[in-house]
């Protein structure tokens, strides 16, 4: 009974404390700063505190002609005191936290902060600070041990500062986020910074621009973004998010909230110091219906550009700065004569991808060597520009034997070694074997370093569907000529007047079988130029087909004017027909043009459709000014 009598009588005391009116100590109201001597560039703490409050109270912070407030925060701790046997003792601190900034030099005086409530005026003591110009270093770690204790007038002194973990995790979490930037002093609550990873750099070297928004307030959309003007640059898009993505960063104790808007490689192209100008952007602030456009500018930038040190190899450029690897691929390295080997030589590295050039492929006057075709792939990382340039090379061996396609070199510079150095690939060994049907070349086994005379001037093989075809030899046969009084119809031509005419009738007879060859072949003249026509409407389409229509037109418009087939010949056959038909020098060398090309565009993966347009009127021209 004594234990629930006790249970009772301690609930009810609880219940009193509760509803009881607390005994509210006396106002307090005081400022104080982390540190009495900053630089014009410094930000420091200005502190507020409130002990005790009254509901109505109102807080007006200085407002002073030499400084700038640049943010305030507000937080408020309550504690109640149980003393033995008397009323409960509640007590409240608010605690006002200003960062703020000199706009001079000199010694200058923080005003008196205000409190007022009803009947009622506080005033805190004014604040004196010795302001030099530029910076003078970091505020200290732990300006909260210089204020006054705000419960020291409690019975029990020994409380801990009720704000001490909270600041204590703000320095924690944001220690490792703290930059040295400048803030702008007309909108620190927005800027635009502009920034450099490097600012001493070679000729050719990268260095990167990263532009980012610094913001204290809410951030609607970007509208537009000017970057600057990079007179003696050659620049690459990095990085250009299309949304904003903030993360928290601290200037000079300030919070802010920072964006990416652009990321940027530069290429210097000149040596010297060389300025980067400021970008501008377009910003709308705030929330929908209530936004507020404003316009920054950012600050402007120097690097200094080194030149690259003497030694530098011959034709040296720019582009060959960075750190690049060379290699040569070869699809095969075993063919049959008259078929096609791509080789693709391979520059990849960081550096200016785009503008870099691989050494050309060097090969032996047994091959015929196309014009490549250039492929880039960029792989930006976060930071630097790095990918590949491979140009890829069709090469038509022209005899049989084994040869040998030269090593290749590119030398670069290296920045961070500081040194030239060179890359170098393997040679390359070609066997190329004689196609069905074929036999081996004579002088067919040599390499790069064996003297070969050129191949483009002798006879070649050609090609046919199951293989290689033997040379052909032309040969000419004609028959002995039959004295006239040794034919059947001398001596009923002249011994009868019937003979006259049937000699006139035969005649009549030939001249009308050649006058319809003629026709015949006229018909095949004009089927060639509409089998022309059928080909350009192949030009948007397959290449094979394309060319090899259009090798047919030709071929077929030939054999109509010659009056005899040109499809198996070789090229220095065909021209030698043509020679022997009284065919010009310019006609002759626009036939093997337009037969190489139809050989190009089938084979070679570098041919350009613009080619296709000059083709179709290099086949129309080869067909016109015949003699009718």
């Amino acid at each position: 009974m004594r234990r629930i009598g006790s249970g009772r009588a301690v609930l009810a005391a609880l219940s009193l404390l509760l509803t009881a009116m607390p005994a509210w100590a006396e106002v307090e109201f005081y400022q104080t700063v982390d540190r009495s001597e900053v630089g014009t560039e410094d930000v420091f703490q200005l502190t507020v505190v409130i002990v005790d409050p009254p509901d109505d109270a109102q807080v007006r912070f200085p407002a002073p002609e030499d400084f700038e407030v640049l943010s305030t925060s507000q937080s408020t701790q309550r504690s109640i005191q149980m003393s033995g046997g008397g009323p409960p003792v509640i007590q409240t601190v608010r605690k006002h936290v200003l960062m703020m900034r000199a706009k001079r030099a000199g010694t200058l005086t923080i005003p008196a902060a205000v409190l007022t409530s009803v009947g009622r005026t506080l005033r805190t003591e004014p604040v004196k600070m010795t302001v030099t110009r530029g910076r003078t270093g970091p505020p200290p770690r732990s300006p909260r041990s210089q204020l006054p204790d705000p419960l020291r007038n409690l019975p029990f002194g020994a409380l801990q500062d009720p704000f001490a973990e909270e600041e204590s995790e703000e320095e924690d979490t944001q220690g490792a986020r703290r930059e040295d930037v400048r803030i702008p002093r007309g909108d620190s609550d927005l800027f635009l910074r502009a920034t450099l990873d490097k600012n001493q750099v070679f000729v050719g070297e990268q260095v990167t621009l990263s532009l980012f928004i610094y913001s204290r307030v809410d951030l609607s959309s970007v509208d537009s973004v000017s970057m600057p003007k990079l007179e003696g640059f050659w620049s690459e898009d990095v990085e250009s998010p299309t949304q904003l993505t903030g993360e928290t960063r601290v200037v000079n104790g300030v919070p802010y909230r920072t964006y990416l808007l652009r990321r940027r490689a530069l290429f210097p192209m000149r040596s010297g110091r060389l300025s980067i100008t400021p970008a501008e952007a377009d910003i709308t602030t705030g929330m929908l219906f209530v936004g507020h456009r404003v316009h920054r500018v950012s600050n402007d930038l120097q690097v200094t550009v080194k030149p690259l040190p003497p030694g530098a190899p011959r034709d040296f450029s720019n582009a060959q700065v960075g750190d690049w690897k060379l290699s040569v691929e070869a699809t095969q390295h075993e063919v049959e004569l008259g078929q096609p080997v791509t080789v693709t030589v391979v520059l990849e590295g960081s550096g200016n991808v785009k503008n870099v050039t691989p050494p050309r492929l060097a090969a032996p006057s047994a091959f015929k060597v196309y014009d490549p075709k250039t492929t880039d792939k960029l792989t930006p990382g976060k930071w630097r520009i790095q990918g590949r340039r491979a140009q890829e090379y069709l090469v038509m061996p022209q005899r049989t034997g084994t040869f040998t396609l030269p090593a290749l070199e590119f030398p670069y510079f290296d920045p961070k070694e500081g040194r030239y150095t060179v890359s170098r690939t393997e040679p390359v060994e070609i066997v190329v074997t004689p196609g069905a049907g074929g036999a081996p070349t004579p002088g067919g086994q040599g390499s790069a370093t064996t003297p070969l005379a050129d191949a483009a001037a002798e006879q070649k093989n050609v090609l046919t569907a199951g293989g290689l075809r033997p040379l052909r030899y032309q040969a000419r046969f004609e028959s002995p000529t039959t004295a006239v009084w040794q034919r059947p119809f001398f001596l009923p031509a002249v011994l009868s007047p019937l003979g006259l005419f049937l000699a006139l009738g035969l005649g009549g007879f030939v001249r009308g079988r050649m006058a319809g060859q003629e026709v015949g072949h006229r018909k095949r003249a004009r089927a060639a130029r509409k089998q022309l026509a059928a080909a350009e409407k192949l030009r948007e389409g397959s290449s094979s087909a394309f060319y090899g229509e259009v090798e047919k037109a030709v071929l077929n418009f030939l054999e109509a004017r010659l009056h005899a087939p040109v499809g198996g010949l070789t090229r220095d056959a065909l021209d030698a027909r043509l020679a022997e038909a009284g065919v010009d020098d310019t006609r002759r060398q626009r036939v093997r043009f337009v037969l190489e090309s139809c050989d190009t565009g089938r084979f070679a993966p570098g041919a350009e459709q613009a080619a296709r347009e000059r083709i179709l009127d290099d086949a129309a021209a080869v067909m016109e000014g015949w003699d009718k």
